[in-house]
């Protein structure tokens, strides 16, 4: 008797060992369903054995193989993997494996009707219609027959009746359309043609092959991962491609292009698909139908026949990190995966993280230059706004050197793009009657006022309420005054300012689906926005030819709090938005808006000097042994009271095991101390590189007893630090 041993997407430390009923074909990967105590549920089996002669176990039968490929050996190795070094449970990482079950069992189907070509003597008008739609619509459900004739649906089952129409299954979830497009390029310039050909000889050669594709912004770094991408689907009928997008937008905006270069659209995966959606992709994945795949980070996890190239654009994108559940950062698993899978990896960015530039350094990925942008295009000028010595006017946020410089755009006839990393209008909301700053409840986050709504949001939590005519805490009338600027205010200046101008907001409040996303980015290609002011978003990736001014409102806001990466953040956003200018004939031009141009970040910007900066980060990193030059992790506590989480807080850190070379600091508050009405202290812990810290934190969870109320979370390399 055969025993399979399967791993359930849930939080249990190992597999379950279980009976392989006779003439049932059990395999390492097949997806199964198993009873788990009284319920029935879904499971990978993880190992196949023989039972031992004296294995007297009673073992419960597996119930049901699903007819799905099953999960290849580098998938489940990588599955474990990613268990190990993010410190959580295979079953938690399975679980985000099975996001979409519904793959798991063959498509759905529905009734469709088409017209047999007997037509009865007696037709009525309604019959004559619908037969008429069926003709130009092709197979359709009653439902749609009916509706696109104006009739009721007994008219459709009456024409089936008499043998005028018939009724026939199809599959709901249709396959992807094969891509058919493989040769070269066209118009590649020869830096662009150098690079794509060293990619398409290292995917010939086949192997793991990580590359970082570092390519000013506008160089055509996308058209160069293209030709990796031709190669590898070129060389056999079955390879996979996964492309990881750091933004929703980014997912929507780029379809096109993918389907324009190999004549089929990619499948997509992101949390704004429907579950239908995504119950196809998964299941064409799978099945290895879905060649290229295009998504956000937890594309990462879909199970691939045969992953030949991954590809990671705009790899210092700090949305590749998963701050809930399962902590992980796309960008590194993406590498590991590769490896496991024996593929190619491309690293793109114009501003490469410093992990990347010092692995890419030490010859551990391969390094791939473009240093221009095609034909007339060049790099925008940027010039920064000292706000000490060019102040805005009372009550205003945009410079004289600002104001002066959107007119004048304005009046050229070109587009202008105002970058503020705040959304709403006002991040700030105080009583001018008694000082009390308006928070959300059970949490130590502001509330940010939206004045389009007339409401006030935390933007942590997600929780609102309507502006109140009153303070909360004295009851001053009139008394709630906005502090400081979001992109509201800001429109609301450069409305008085330019009142002729088509002025439009670039938010996650405006941009709320793929489809608003989509509605912004080709009003302003097309030119219908004369302004357009936002968030991080405009920073992602888009092209708009006539864009020739970019004005940054605020760059000093990225810079505070205590986070390790905050200037090398900051350098990336700025010099990601500064390069949506000029990206055609047209020069462009970018003002930075800022209280500190002596900081280095801000010189280097300034100068063009992306190298220069990195090495001052490097320098000042190595120094402190931060990572990349050693390891990091941290711990976050939360309780429901402060005395709990006091206590909760000793009994860790009296925990910790000895480690040679690691160090333990904390516990502290946390940043945001109190969230949800949850009281919240971390640790931080680091190492040298050398230093296995995921195995440190996992011994130290292990032995770790804490109160049932007392959440805790382990977070390897962080990089939000709340």
């Amino acid at each position: 008797m055969k025993i399979a041993s399967i791993l359930f997407p849930l939080p249990l430390p190992e597999p379950f060992d279980y009976a392989v009923p006779d003439g049932m074909h059990v395999e390492p990967g097949s997806y199964v369903r198993a009873p788990l105590g009284k319920i029935e549920r879904t499971g990978v089996v993880w190992a196949v054995k023989t039972r031992a002669e004296d294995d007297t176990r009673d073992l419960k039968p597996v119930i049901d193989v699903y007819p799905v490929p099953a999960m290849p050996e580098p998938m489940r190795k990588f599955v474990s993997f990613a268990a190990r070094y993010n410190v959580a449970h295979p079953g938690h990482v399975l679980a985000m494996v099975l996001r979409a079950r519904g793959g798991l069992k063959p498509s759905p189907t529905e009734t469709v009707y088409e017209p047999t070509g007997y037509r009865s003597n007696r037709m009525t008008e309604a019959r004559v219609k619908v037969l008429d739609a069926a003709r130009e619509a092709g197979p359709a459900s009653a439902a749609e027959l009916a509706r696109q004739a104006g009739v009721s649906p007994g008219v459709v089952k009456g024409l089936v009746d008499i043998g005028s129409l018939e009724a026939r299954e199809v599959e709901t979830d249709l396959p992807y359309p094969q891509p058919t497009r493989f040769e070269g390029g066209e118009h590649l310039t020869a830096e662009q043609k150098t690079a794509g050909d060293e990619l398409r000889r290292a995917i010939a050669k086949g192997g793991f092959q990580p590359f970082l594709l570092d390519g000013i912004t506008g160089s055509g770094k996308t058209e160069v991962y293209f030709e990796a991408i031709a190669e590898a689907l070129q060389k056999a009928n079955d390879a996979q491609v996964l492309v990881l997008l750091p933004e929703i937008a980014l997912t929507q905006a780029v379809l096109a292009r993918f389907e324009a270069r190999f004549g089929a659209p990619p499948a997509p995966w992101h949390s704004g698909l429907s579950d239908a959606e995504r119950r196809r992709t998964w299941r064409e994945t799978a099945h290895g139908r879905a060649r290229i795949v295009i998504g956000a980070r937890s594309a990462l996890f879909l199970p691939f026949c045969n992953l030949k190239l991954i590809i990671v654009d705009e790899e210092h994108d700090t949305s590749f990190k998963q701050e809930d559940g399962v902590t992980y950062h796309a960008r590194d698993m993406g590498v590991m995966r590769a490896k496991l899978e024996d593929a190619a990896i491309v690293l793109a960015s114009a501003t490469p993280a410093l992990e990347t530039m010092v692995n890419a350094e030490a010859g551990r990925y391969k390094r791939l230059r473009l240093s221009a942008r095609p034909g007339a295009a060049r790099l925008p000028d940027i010039e920064l706004v000292d706000l000490r010595l060019d102040p805005p006017e009372k009550g205003n946020w945009l410079s004289p050197t600002l104001s002066n410089a959107l007119v004048s755009t304005f009046e050229a006839g070109e587009q202008s793009l105002l970058f503020l990393n705040r959304r709403g209008y006002a991040p700030l909301v105080i009583c001018k009657a008694c000082g009390e700053r308006l928070k959300s409840p059970g949490t130590e986050s502001w509330l940010t006022e939206h004045r389009y709504t007339n409401r006030l949001v935390c933007h942590l939590t997600g929780w609102s309420m309507p502006k109140p005519e009153a303070c909360p805490m004295c009851g001053a009338k009139d008394s709630l005054m906005g502090v400081g600027p979001g992109v509201e205010r800001v429109a609301e200046e450069v409305r008085v300012l330019l009142p002729q101008a088509r002025v439009e907001i670039f938010s996650s409040d405006t941009a709320r689906s793929g489809e608003e996303t989509r509605g912004i980015v080709d009003r302003m290609a097309g030119g219908e926005i004369d302004v357009l002011i936002g968030t991080q978003i405009v920073a992602k990736g888009h092209n708009f030819p006539n864009l020739t001014l970019v004005g940054v409102v605020d760059a000093d806001s990225g810079m505070k709090g205590g986070d390790l990466r905050a200037g090398e953040r900051t350098y990336q956003l700025l010099s990601q938005v500064a390069g949506r200018a000029g990206r055609a004939e047209r020069p462009g031009r970018a003002l930075i808006q800022t209280y500190g141009p002596e900081n280095p970040a801000m010189i280097a910007l300034a100068a063009g000097d992306r190298d220069g900066f990195l090495q001052i980060e490097r320098d000042v990193r190595a120094e402190l042994m931060l990572p990349p030059f050693g390891r990091m992790a941290a711990l976050v506590l939360s309780a429901p009271t402060p005395q709990l989480i006091e206590e909760a807080g000793r009994l860790t850190g009296a925990a910790a095991p000895n480690g040679e070379g690691v160090t333990v600091y904390g516990p502290a508050p946390a940043p945001i101390s109190l969230l949800r009405g949850r009281h919240r202290i971390r640790f931080l812990i680091t190492s040298p590189r050398d230093v296995d810290l995921s195995a440190y934190m996992a011994a130290w969870l292990k032995g770790l007893k804490l109160p049932n109320p007392v959440r805790i979370s382990a977070d390897i390399d962080p990089y939000s630090f709340l």
